[in-house]
């Protein structure tokens, strides 16, 4: 499917979950945020632990008025937009609407689509099954490579040349493989200090 017929109808879009907890990855790590986690994906990481977001017409199409005022409930004016592969649709409507409320926009993705919408801080992390945009890497403010085995260094620094200039750096082990990947991503950022570690700290506190 096309990005084109991937927009949402009628100023919707298909609504897996919305929930207020903490940003637990990355560099907002530990903030307070509202997420918003869009339905869609044909990325398709053997690890991914939201495969139930995959099937976008398994999640019902919601108007974008109503997300917007679930995310007013919550305190904090950071929103994370996330799925699934959010940028499989045009997000300008929402963003503009998150924006006009007061929120700052955040955004996950995998790049594998262009960005759209108005962005406060991208998040990108890149994926081998579908290789991302050069343009989407060259808008990135966070890259967040996921650590599965030991090859995963070669392609975060493949990826790090193709960022610009002031680009966070994070390797985070996928959650499956940490006791066995952690030793190792700590020893090569000791060795490539341009690199930070993510953590996972929402699955530690046992909170979404």
């Amino acid at each position: 499917m096309s990005h084109s017929e991937q927009n949402p109808l009628n100023g919707k879009l298909p609504l897996m979950e919305s929930f207020y907890t903490l940003q637990g990855e990355g560099h907002h790590s530990g903030k307070a945020a509202f997420f918003i986690r869009l339905g869609g994906c044909d990325v398709g990481c053997s690890w991914c632990d939201v495969k139930e977001s995959w099937d976008a017409a398994a999640h019902p199409l919601t108007d974008i008025r109503k997300i917007i005022t679930q995310a007013s409930g919550a305190k904090s004016r950071i929103v994370v937009v996330t799925g699934g592969e959010p940028c499989m649709y045009d997000l300008a409507e929402l963003t503009a609407q998150l924006r006009k409320n007061g929120f700052q926009t955040h955004i996950e993705t995998s790049g594998a689509y262009p960005i759209t919408g108005t962005w406060d801080w991208i998040c990108l992390s890149p994926k081998k099954f579908k290789k991302p945009l050069q343009e989407c890497l060259q808008s990135a403010d966070e890259l967040k490579v996921i650590v599965y085995n030991k090859n995963d260094f070669a392609w975060a620094e493949n990826m790090s040349g193709k960022v610009k200039w002031g680009c966070k750096l994070f390797l985070q082990p996928e959650w499956s493989k940490a006791r066995d990947m952690m030793p190792q991503i700590v020893a090569y950022i000791k060795n490539n200090p341009h690199w930070e570690i993510s953590l996972q700290i929402h699955k530690f506190l046992d909170i979404p």
